[in-house]
């Protein structure tokens, strides 16, 4: 697996930290936005572990932390559930752009 840092920005402007996993070798043939549990991150063990396997099938994975998590900017305090839903929005736009 070949991980890269990359980040991107809510609707409410916070810079949220994301890492993108890429196959070793060749294209991806898909791609996937990994929504971990509420009060995790990207770098969970059981996340990245996840991440490695779709890798490993050529899936191209894109794991981040929500608002005021991990390495991303805002106040986890508040955030709600409509809130987390957005930055996921936020999240798979910054796919179909990037």
């Amino acid at each position: 697996m070949h991980t890269k840092r990359v980040s991107f920005e809510n609707r409410s402007g916070h810079t949220l930290s994301a890492l993108l996993d890429l196959p070793v070798e060749g294209e991806p043939i898909a791609f996937a936005l990994f929504a971990h549990c509420f009060t995790c991150s990207k770098d969970y063990k059981g996340v990245a572990r996840v991440s490695r396997a779709l890798a490993s099938q050529q899936v191209a994975v894109l794991r981040f932390d929500f608002t005021g998590l991990g390495d991303s900017e805002g106040d986890f305090s508040d955030t709600t559930f409509s809130s987390n839903v957005a930055d996921l929005v936020a999240a798979a736009e910054f796919m179909e752009r990037e």
